[in-house]
């Protein structure tokens, strides 16, 4: 998502990001909540999990909460958790908004990865 940023760009994400562990089983994120910022995994393994769909598992480089901050109605469709002891990275709603705004290169790149979840989910997820 961020490889083709500049090393000025790459430097502020960092700066806005937190790191943080997170437990096998730990809850990240909850269906219908309001989406309050991206988080990316870095290191293990999440499940993203909806009823009457298949979980489907992602790792290191993917990217968790993007459809709630894009959405109007901003609220999470599916429950995230770890299935393995984790590392994420993550930023807020407003950090997020702000370095779309700057940086709308971040925007086009997610494109793929969201038509994707789209598809899936207008299909077997």
């Amino acid at each position: 998502m961020f490889a083709d940023l500049s090393e000025d760009s790459l430097s502020r994400i960092a700066a806005i990001m937190t790191e943080f562990e997170a437990p096998a089983g730990r809850v990240l994120i909850k269906q219908g909540e309001p989406g309050s910022g991206l988080l990316i995994v870095d290191e293990g393994t999440v499940v993203v999990e909806r009823a009457g769909r298949r979980p489907i598992e992602l790792g290191a480089g993917e990217f968790l909460g993007d459809l709630a901050l894009l959405s109007p109605e901003g609220v999470h469709q599916a429950r995230v958790r770890t299935t393995t002891p984790s590392v994420l990275l993550g930023m807020s709603r407003q950090d997020f908004d702000n370095l779309l705004r700057d940086e709308p290169r971040i925007a086009v790149a997610m494109l793929p990865t969201l038509a994707r979840r789209i598809i899936r989910a207008d299909t077997d997820w």
